[in-house]
């Protein structure tokens, strides 16, 4: 399997792949490998339909349906959309899910407040705008290695409590109170996360982060921005810009990421797996 460097601290481009011919035996050890290691794979070119995703996805584990999650019955999985595309046009700038879009604009890991974390997103674009509307990754195991040990110290030990709502309330009160963001308890997780495969630690945080346990919710809220800041200066962030047929992976428990703005009168359709 060709590699090449992605961003010059962490992730890669596999080359000359088709994943429509990956399976358990086939090239998916090398690729399970490479995304232990460097964090982030881009695949360019690929023809990648609903099937080849969610069979893609099946090989790194449980596929995500939050649906049947918040319900606790069977509900046939859907893949998820990043998009602003309704019918042949595009719903309103001003609506909720405009100001959702625009939440996942904030520094984040997916599923830090649902009761089974992820483990990988893996995304592919359909539809994208003239300009913006890029992803944005940062390796919070890059970040964490060089971190001040002053800073460090702090969240050696200490357990973050996530919560939707909170990422959803930086952006609007009423957001924040749908249903669908308000409907998961509080969640508790050790910050630092260690690689089973090669140990290697990273900070486990997000928009959705809330609180440090035994500090109050000022300095709490102080720290885990400071980190995230941190970890997102402009030296460890890669920038993706799209194009149909691209298919970004990257590991939720050490990689944050964020989407960037575009012209919303402009449609952008994304399509997403987490897998557990």
């Amino acid at each position: 399997m060709r590699t090449r460097e992605l961003h010059p601290k962490f992730g890669v481009i596999v080359e000359d792949i088709d994943l429509r011919g990956v399976s358990a035996d086939h090239l998916f050890p090398d690729i399970r490998a490479a995304f232990e290691e460097h964090s982030a794979l881009l695949f360019k070119l690929q023809t990648f339909d609903g099937q080849t995703h969610i069979k893609l996805a099946e090989l790194f584990g449980p596929i995500e349906n939050r649906e049947a999650m918040a319900s606790g019955r069977d509900i046939e999985f859907e893949i998820p959309e990043v998009s602003n595309q309704e019918g042949d046009g595009v719903f309103d700038s001003d609506s909720l899910r405009t100001l959702d879009l625009q939440a996942n604009m904030l520094w984040h890991t997916d599923s830090t407040f649902l009761p089974v974390p992820a483990l990988v997103n893996i995304l592919t674009a359909e539809i994208v705008p003239p300009t913006g509307g890029e992803t944005e990754l940062a390796s919070t195991r890059v970040g964490w290695e060089d971190m001040p040990d002053d800073l460090r110290d702090k969240f050696r030990e200490a357990i973050l409590w996530h919560r939707l709502s909170h990422s959803r309330s930086k952006i609007s009160a009423e957001l924040a109170a749908q249903t669908k963001m308000t409907r998961w308890p509080d969640r508790p997780w050790k910050a630092i996360w260690p690689n089973p495969i090669n140990g290697r630690e990273a900070l486990y945080i997000a928009s959705h982060a809330f609180a440090i346990e035994g500090l109050g919710h000022q300095e709490g809220q102080m720290l885990i921005e400071e980190a995230i800041e941190y970890c997102t200066q402009p030296h460890y962030v890669y920038t993706h810009h799209w194009e149909p047929g691209d298919v970004l992976i990257w590991d939720e428990r050490a990689v944050l990421h964020r989407g960037q703005p575009w012209d919303y009168t402009k449609p952008r359709k994304l399509k997403s797996i987490c897998c557990s």
